[in-house]
């Protein structure tokens, strides 16, 4: 038995087979081959592989997203099966003896700079999609993506870390739990656990490798334990402690439906946060009254290329109304920092998360964000929409993104499109510049949302990411719990609503001292709501 410790960031239990996360190195570099045969069958089988990829990724972005935005997959097929495409490869393979991963790269590259060259818009964006279409291939031609979830019917996935990408191809349905060597307890790893409600845990510090890959495994997320290949005592006390959880959980089932108000009567709104329409389901289980952070990036960090109004707009309207007129606060794009995407062409930055990111990208590529606003805008005809703005630092900011949609607003009325003409704007405020500067922007907007995690990053100029500094990382330091107390009590004098969207609002150790400072909602985690309700019931704030 193989007994790690890390730090946990969901308190299930999760018993299960243990399943390795890989990522190939795929090399296009030209190499001597023996056979062509063996290279024509090596490329066609590839090609296969990645043409069920996609059908199943379709079926899937249909359920989640719409139509209308997983037509892109069926696209990446069409592409996949064209004669010119398809030849080409073949072409280099017979005739220049080159190997297949070298084929499918110089064959995209030609074809994408052939893209590039045309006139017509749509058809130049198609040189993201060729070259989309043939990572796919080659990335099974080095061995496959990931993991292969054909082995398991559910599977613990063990890893160093996920990026934001890598957990967006991850087959949710069929996780267990996760265990990573590095990451943090903010890491996109761990939001997704808490997300999906499964056990976590993070930072083991043990790099695992393929000895124990398909092994049984158990995550206690209550003492952060990993148990590989456990005895059969470990298994069993394991299993009796999944029992005693599972009763816990039953035992939460009597808050479901009931105000979260505090017994001297005090009303929170307890909202959910959410990372794409997937997981529209987990809210509506876990109760939650509406959603306080649906981070609308996964549509940029899900495409090979910008994605159009109408896919935004689809995915918007399926949010408002699987709510059915709860509030839907919808974060513009955050893109940049740990979340990266090729097709924004960012400059490398030594410092990425004080770079170029979320609305700093907005500001400087305007037709960018009108098309997001645009969408943000239709979609508010079907349910109670509010936007909301990241990254804010400064009274003008706000201003500009203000002007920018009231430009937009004007576009739809000229065009007759409907959209709700009261709809709410805020911002977040996760950096110290808008803590402190919380009064002037009060006037400005309907509402803030603080984010813990990103405040408590900048407060304390430590980077969340980065494990070794997780000892002096406190999310619980007085100068943060300060600049939130100064954000709500400005928020209150201007008369505009104060949430919390970050972890912190899930710790329900800080739960009675945000609601002394008059916090008015708290979105966390969908598997989070019914536990923080049941807190906020059993307090009395007259005492």
């Amino acid at each position: 038995m193989l007994t790690l410790k890390g730090k946990s960031v969901f308190s299930g239990i999760s018993i299960g087979p243990l399943a390795l996360f890989h990522r190939n190195t795929i090399s296009t570099a030209v190499r001597p081959i023996e056979s062509v045969d063996v290279e024509l069958a090596r490329f066609q089988k590839a090609r296969e592989e990645a043409m069920s990829q996609l059908k199943d990724l379709y079926v899937k972005a249909v359920d989640k997203v719409g139509e209308e935005q997983a037509a892109v997959f069926e696209v990446h097929q069409m592409m996949l099966d064209d004669d010119d495409y398809v030849e080409g490869i073949e072409t280099r393979i017979r005739e220049e003896k080159m190997n297949a991963e070298a084929a499918v790269d110089q064959t995209a590259q030609e074809l994408a700079e052939m893209f590039r060259s045309m006139d017509d818009a749509y058809m130049q964006a198609r040189a993201a999609d060729v070259l989309d279409i043939s990572r796919r291939v080659e990335q099974q031609l080095s061995g496959g993506p990931g993991i292969d979830f054909s082995n398991y019917d559910q599977v613990i996935i063990a890893a160093d870390d996920l990026a934001p990408s890598e957990t967006l191809q991850l087959d949710t349905d069929k996780i267990l739990g996760f265990v990573t060597s590095a990451g943090s307890t903010n890491s996109h790893t761990a939001i997704l656990a808490r997300t999906l409600g499964i056990a976590a845990v993070v930072s083991t510090g043990t790099q695992l490798h393929n000895d124990v890959d398909g092994m049984m495994a158990v995550i206690d997320g209550t003492t952060g334990d990993v148990y590989i290949n456990p005895d059969e005592e470990t298994l069993a006390l394991m299993k009796k402690k999944q029992k005693e959880e599972e009763l816990r959980l039953t035992a939460l089932e009597q808050v479901r439906g009931v105000p979260t108000v505090t017994k001297d009567g005090k009303k929170i709104n307890l909202f959910a946060n959410i990372g794409n329409p997937g997981n529209l389901p987990q809210v509506l289980a876990n109760d939650a009254e509406g959603i306080g952070l649906f981070r609308s990036e996964f549509l940029y960090l899900e495409s090979s290329d910008y994605p159009t109004e109408d896919q935004q707009f689809e995915a918007y309207k399926q949010a408002a109304e699987a709510l059915q007129g709860k509030t839907v606060v919808i974060r513009t794009l955050d893109i940049g920092a740990d979340k990266k995407v090729d097709y924004f062409d960012l400059d490398p930055e030594e410092n990425p998360a004080m770079g170029m990111r979320a609305i700093r990208i907005c500001l400087s590529r305007v037709d960018l964000f009108k098309t997001q606003l645009r969408a943000l805008l239709r979609a508010s005809a079907f349910g109670k929409i509010a936007i909301m703005f990241p990254m804010i630092i400064s009274v003008w900011e706000v201003q500009q993104c203000k002007k920018i949609l009231d430009e937009v607003r004007q576009e739809l009325d000229a065009k007759g499109i409907a959209y709700d003409k009261d709809m709410e704007v805020g911002i977040m405020v996760e950096t110290p510049a808008a803590a402190v500067m919380s009064e002037e922007l009060a006037h400005e907007v309907d509402f803030f949302s603080i984010g813990s995690n990103d405040l408590t990053q900048y407060t304390l100029a430590i980077d969340r990411q980065q494990t070794k500094l997780d000892t002096f990382f406190d999310p619980h330091h007085p100068a943060v719990l300060k600049l939130i107390q100064m954000t709500i009590e400005n928020g209150h004098k201007a008369g505009i609503w104060v949430g919390i969207c970050g972890e912190l609002g899930a710790d329900l150790t800080l739960t009675e001292t945000f609601l002394r400072m008059g916090v008015d909602e708290l979105s966390v985690s969908p598997p989070a709501v019914l536990p923080l309700r049941e807190k906020v019931r059993s307090l009395d704030l007259s005492k």
